[in-house]
């Protein structure tokens, strides 16, 4: 534990901050894991709404800066295949 009181502002908003992006990224994890299970029951209205709720999260992902904009787009282009794939 540091001494120093900055230091110790530090360590505090890093644990805040740590909690919140694993907040977030379990939150697009369990949307993502939904559009899965939707295709898996292939239900094309269900998983066309899940679908675009993925989609949000993984953006929103991209702004709180949880992914990288090249991984986010990589997502939503599979996750669009395999939409694509269910006709």
């Amino acid at each position: 534990m540091p001494n120093i009181k900055s230091s110790k502002k530090d360590v505090i908003r890093s644990k805040v901050a740590y909690e919140k992006n694993k907040a977030n990224k379990s939150e697009m994890k369990t949307v993502i894991k939904k559009f899965e299970a939707a295709l898996v029951s292939g239900d094309r209205a269900v998983a066309e709404t899940a679908y675009k709720q993925a989609v949000v999260s993984v953006d929103k992902a991209v702004n709180k800066g949880i992914l990288h904009k090249n991984t986010a787009a990589r997502k939503k282009s599979s996750m669009t295949l395999r939409l694509n794939k269910l006709a």
